[in-house]
């Protein structure tokens, strides 16, 4: 892997050098026919963009430090957290909510983690810049995307533009930073107008990195992606693509007395689009997808162990799944997508304990659970007027679940539904909506393997808000109210499971104000209060008040950033009670950290940022976080949180062509 480091080092600064070197040519003949841009320095996050949904492009220069996979990414759009775990691996939550209450799709495909104590979350397996595009569609407004989503659904896409000629498109960085960080992706794309082939490879790699009062933090990590893309469009409008994903990782997780030294993914995936079938159908499209991820976790590859056994457990989920689509024109106002989708996974597990040495396993993989979903839909949009729209979906799914060991058996019938109203004001650039979403969601794998015979989760949410829109100024206020039956709650540090009543509220603000045609403000708050109704008390893993204030400055090639982002303390908790995410541990300190950027356009597809995150290297930890295990022989005291980085300095180069 360090001549492939080498190789994208290399390769960013000769592209730079020759980029460079044609550009004083074409200066010589007409500098003022050059023409440079910088695309903006996200500090809070993208405004949303329409009701209840987020776009981002993780490939945008951002602060703080770009984050090394998918949850470390979502923690910086409001309203999101990250439990900790280590270097990397974070589980995200969004309003209080993670787990399979998010759904989180990767390029159309759903991949489940294998590890029981959640060491490999879906987002663990991202590399956020390896795709083009990351949507957040908050609640449960949608039922395009399957069912359970109680807190919402994310999508990582890769969107491949279509060649009008033969042609290679390049997109390049190198990030190097604070604990040893290095990340590199190359991504390559030449192709023309009957198809095209993409190649993406990612590292990203750290050493422990060090809190805010200068102790070693157990967490350093290796991670590597391939990625091969062949699409071919033998007409306009059809396009038939195939994608292979494979990667592999390590990982030190400071807070578990296990570490994971082996992350191995491997995706399949089939796509089939055909636009303008017939007046009815404006786009057919079908996907098929297969991944498997394996994985192994023990007390002795990446730490030294102190105890007299050693312990290994392999796990491993294989994922098949399909979806049918088809968006239809109903009218000249009403449109629809409808369709069918399809998933089945399956799990297996096995262990190993040694005296002595490397445990060596005594038995193949002992498949436990098996999960099959079969799923219809129904998606509709119709225009009023000139200024109101009405939104509305139904869907129902079909789960059957397995216990391969106890032959146990269970079978879940769900509903979910939305209708929603928008309105566009027309005297002001206003957009107003209110909606009313319900999802059901059946008790997952970590969940059943704690009580098979949950009962399914019903969360009926209200949603309301505004988006404003004018020029460069832009704002948006979304609320909601979640009242959700039968929650399914962890108790006694998640040894045991239940279904209690359950309500959250709150929302999220987002703002950016121009201050002159330099100088730009944002800010941003999310809040969230849960309330277990059963018990009368607080509910667990709900996170504190979060502001951010920004301020970015942009002139000519150069464009700065600014942001601090503040934390209120916690002391509503329900102690070790939670989710299969984590468990309340107690009240939390609020806190501030200041972060800044800087960013230079050296060419004109030439980027070059850098930052320090944390700059006073203030020593803090996250509510929603783990507890630090004791490791000696590395010197490693136990922590009552897992705390967060300190001063992180960082710089990374971009090249896209």
């Amino acid at each position: 892997m360090n001549q492939v480091r080498t190789f994208v080092v290399s390769s960013l600064i000769l592209l730079s050098a020759a980029t460079t070197g044609a550009q004083s040519a074409l200066a010589a003949e007409d500098e003022d026919k050059i023409t440079f841009w910088l695309d903006e320095i996200v500090v809070t996050a993208p405004v949303v963009s329409e009701p209840l949904t987020v776009e981002t492009d993780p490939k945008s220069p951002r602060l703080p430090v770009p984050a090394a996979d998918g949850g470390g990414y979502l923690k910086n759009i409001p309203g999101f957290s990250a439990a900790r775990q280590g270097g990397t691996g974070g589980d995200p939550v969004f309003r209080g909510l993670g787990g399979t209450r998010l759904n989180v799709l990767l390029n159309g495909a759903y991949q489940f983690g294998a590890c029981p104590g959640r060491m490999d979350p879906t987002t663990s397996y991202v590399f956020p810049e390896a795709y083009n595009r990351i949507t957040v569609l908050k609640g449960p407004e949608t039922v395009k995307y399957g069912g359970g989503n109680v807190a919402g659904t994310i999508y990582f896409a890769r969107d491949t533009p279509l060649f009008d000629q033969p042609e290679v498109r390049v997109s390049s960085s190198v990030l190097l930073g604070s604990a040893g960080r290095d990340d590199e992706l190359l991504d390559v794309t030449a192709g023309d107008p009957r198809g095209y082939v993409r190649i993406i490879k990612t590292r990203s790699n750290a050493h422990d990195y060090n809190d805010g009062n200068g102790n070693k933090v157990h967490s350093f990590y290796t991670r590597q992606s391939l990625t091969g893309i062949f699409g071919w469009t033998p007409e306009p409008g059809t396009l038939y693509e195939f994608t292979a994903d494979t990667s592999d990782a390590e990982a030190a997780y400071s807070g578990r007395a296990m570490d994971g030294p082996k992350f191995d993914r491997n995706d399949y995936t089939f796509k089939f689009s055909k636009k303008n079938i017939s007046p009815l159908i404006s786009n057919l499209e079908f996907q098929a997808f297969h991944n498997y991820v394996d994985h192994v976790m023990d007390n002795y590859s990446l730490r030294p162990n102190s105890s007299m056994m050693n312990m290994a457990m392999e796990v491993d989920r294989t994922t098949n799944g399909g979806r049918l689509a088809a968006d239809l024109a109903l009218g000249e106002a009403t449109t629809a997508t409808v369709g069918i989708d399809y998933q089945r996974n399956k799990h297996a597990g096995r262990m190993a304990m040694a005296m002595m040495g490397k445990p060596a396993y005594t038995a193949g993989m002992a498949r436990d659970l098996t999960f099959t979903n079969e799923g219809v839909f129904g998606e509709f949009k119709r225009r009023l007027d000139t200024s109101s729209r009405l939104l509305a979906g139904v869907r129902t799914d079909s789960l059957r679940v397995k216990n391969e060991k106890t032959a146990e058996k269970g079978h879940d019938r769900t509903y979910g539904a939305f209708l929603r109203y928008e309105y566009d004001y027309a005297n002001a650039p206003v957009t107003s909506y209110i909606g009313l979403g319900h999802a059901q969601r059946p008790a997952d794998y970590w969940e059943r393997r704690v009580n098979f015979y949950l009962k399914p989760e019903k969360n009926t949410q209200l949603d309301t808000g505004l988006i404003y829109r004018s020029g460069r100024l832009s704002a948006s206020l979304a609320l909601f109210y979640a009242n959700i039956n039968d929650f399914i709650l962890f108790k006694n540090q998640k040894s045991t499971a239940q279904n209690i009543d359950a309500s959250l509220y709150g929302g999220e603000v987002e703002l950016i104000y121009p201050l002159d045609h330099r100088w730009t403000a944002t800010a941003s708050l999310a809040y969230v209060r849960g309330n277990n109704q059963t018990e009368h008390k607080p509910l667990a893993q709900i996170p504190p008040l979060e502001g951010r204030l920004g301020l970015k400055y942009k002139h000519e090639k150069v464009e700065a950033g600014l942001l601090w982002r503040g934390v209120q303390a916690q002391n509503r908790y329900d102690l070790n009670s939670g989710s299969e995410i984590g468990y309340d541990l107690g009240a939390s300190s609020g806190f501030g950290i200041l972060s800044a950027s800087i960013a230079y356009q050296a060419a004109s597809r030439v980027t070059v940022a850098a930052g320090v995150d944390n700059i006073f290297d203030k020593n803090y930890a996250e509510f929603i976080s783990r507890s630090g295990v004791a490791i000696p022989a590395l010197d490693i005291a136990s922590s009552f949180r897992i705390n967060e980085p300190g001063r992180t300095v960082w710089i990374k180069a971009s090249y896209n062509y």
